[in-house]
Parts: structure tokens; C-alpha cells; sequence
């Protein structure tokens, strides 16, 4: 390995690890449990959302807002806000009128640790806690800023993004789905999100929507590389290490990347989405070395 394949290594860590303790810390200090009857409803929440998980969203937040100087403190609120989301759909996603799973993480899901009603309304708690964090004026000063990551959030979450997108997962078992359907679903399920990670923090830097191209280009291709080789690692990876149950999509007979294009062009087409993503980014210097880190562990993660 060259000093600079190493040295890009390490800073993806050390980035990866500095974003994980602060979305802790953030979630800790937000989901402080009470001396009331709600207390196992907080205990849920924080089951999910502490510990374990890529934080890949918040970190490209966190790399995104970098590149404009964003203040530090700013950028987590909004990043754990988009995580807050990430979190409670996992939550719902694993419920038994969904795809019913018993690990995520590494760790049982919330209706097996806790049951199925506090795991619904933990869920809806994470949901609303999110545009409860990008409402409040610690998040940015600016109300306008503050009305954008909300109404980008929204659009991301819901029946355009990712909820759309787990509507047609729900759709796609029995289905014969073909390659632009596939591409669809997954755009919404797992890109949109992605995406809104990215647009935060050109928002919280006050990036005019007509200066957003190149990282809207970027953010697309990393989400659908990253599906890509999470359909790889559905097949070839070790469950212990992924933290979930592997191969449900086969059993269920879903349409994939990997069953549409075979083992081999999958991971072709992934590492040229990751070129194609990093090509994005030439308007920006070493300043966005990060984003490009981040885009060529999509194809190297494990989990």
C-alpha cells in the first residue's frame, strides 16, 4: 500500500471514528431518560441509536459542511438530525409487518429487545426529534437555512425518498422487477438520504442551489455504488461483521444488482459510479479529500 493510499486510509478512520463519538455524545445528551413512565420508551431510542452503525450520513455531512468552514456544533445537529431518520426507519424496517428482522448492528433490533408498540413509537420519536433539531435556532442562526434542511429532510424521508423506496422493497417481493425499477427503488430507499446528507451541508455553508451540481452528481453516485455493494456483501459478506441478518433478498426471490447484472459486472458498474462520483468533485481541491475517501470505502467497507 503507497503512503498516500495509507495516509487517505487513516484520515477516513480517524473521521469516521471523530463523527461516530460526536453523533454518541449528541444522542446521549438529546435522549437523556426520565424518572417517569416514559423511561423505556428513551431506553428504545437509545438502544438504536447509540452505538454501531457506519455513520456514513452524518460523516458526509460533516465532510460536505467542511468545505464552506461550517461551525462544528452546527454541523452535528444537522447530521444527527439525518440520523435520527436513518435510525428510525431501520427501526420500522425491521418490524415483523415489514421485513421482520432480529439483528441490526450486531445487537437485537428494538422490538425484540424491548416490543413491538415501544418500537413503533420509538421510531416516531426519532422522526420527529429530526426536524425538532433543524427547528431550533442552535442549528443556524439563519431561519432560512433552518426552513431548507427541514423541507430537504422532508422530501428525503417521505414518499419521494425513502419511504417511497420501501414501498416498492415491499413491492418488489413476487415482482419481477428489471434494472431501472431496481435503480429507482434504491434511489429512493438508500440514495435519497445519501443525498440529503450531502445538500445539508452545502445548506448549513449557504451553497446557492445552482452551486450544488457537482455534489448533488456525487452524492447519486456514491448512494447507488453503495447499494451495490451492499447486495455484494448481501452474498459474499460475514454476518457477524455486517451485524444483521444476510441473504433475506434471495430467499424472498427480489430482483437485486447482483441478480440483474451477475457478481462481476455489479462490482464493475460500482467502481465506476465511485470514479464517475469522484469526478464530481473537480471543482474542489485536497479540501474535499474526504468526500473522495468516503466514496472509495463504499466498495472497501465490510459492514
Amino acid at each position: 500500500m503507497s503512503h498516500a493510499v495509507a495516509d487517505a486510509s487513516l484520515n477516513l478512520k480517524t473521521a469516521l471514528r471523530d463523527v461516530a463519538v460526536e453523533v454518541d455524545r449528541q444522542f446521549d445528551l438529546l435522549l437523556q431518560v426520565p424518572a417517569d413512565p416514559r423511561a423505556r420508551l428513551y431506553e428504545a431510542m437509545r438502544h438504536a441509536a447509540i452505538g454501531g452503525g457506519k455513520r456514513l450520513r452524518p460523516l458526509l455531512t460533516f465532510a460536505t459542511a467542511q468545505l464552506f468552514g461550517v461551525d462544528r456544533l452546527c454541523t452535528a445537529r444537522a447530521a444527527t438530525a439525518i440520523e435520527c431518520i436513518h435510525v428510525y426507519s431501520l427501526i420500522h424496517d425491521d418490524l415483523p409487518a415489514m421485513d421482520d428482522d432480529d439483528l441490526r448492528r450486531g445487537k437485537p433490533t428494538v422490538h425484540k429487545a424491548f416490543d413491538e408498540a415501544t418500537a413503533i413509537l420509538a421510531g416516531d420519536c426519532l422522526h420527529a426529534l429530526a426536524f425538532e433539531l433543524l427547528a431550533d435556532s442552535a442549528t443556524h442562526a439563519d431561519p432560512f437555512v433552518r426552513a431548507e434542511l427541514i423541507a430537504d429532510l422532508a422530501r428525503a424521508a417521505g414518499p419521494a425518498g425513502m419511504a417511497g423506496g420501501q414501498m416498492m422493497d415491499l413491492a418488489a417481493e413476487g415482482s419481477s422487477f428489471d434494472l431501472a425499477t431496481v435503480t429507482r427503488l434504491q434511489a429512493l430507499k438508500t440514495g435519497a438520504l445519501i443525498a440529503c446528507s450531502v445538500e445539508a451541508g452545502a445548506i448549513l455553508g449557504r451553497v446557492p442551489v445552482e452551486g450544488r451540481t457537482g455534489l448533488r452528481g456525487y452524492a447519486r453516485h456514491i448512494g447507488l455504488a453503495f447499494q451495490i455493494a451492499d447486495d455484494i456483501l448481501d452474498v459474499e459478506g460475514d454476518e457477524a461483521a455486517v451485524g444483521k441478518q444476510l441473504r433475506k433478498d434471495q430467499a424472498a426471490g427480489k430482483e437485486t444488482f447482483l441478480t440483474l447484472l451477475g457478481l462481476d459486472r455489479a462490482r464493475e458498474q460500482a467502481r465506476l459510479l465511485v470514479d464517475q462520483a469522484i469526478d464530481h468533485l473537480r471543482q474542489f481541491g485536497s479540501e474535499a479529500d474526504l468526500l473522495r475517501d468516503i466514496a472509495r470505502y463504499t466498495l472497501e467497507r465490510d459492514r
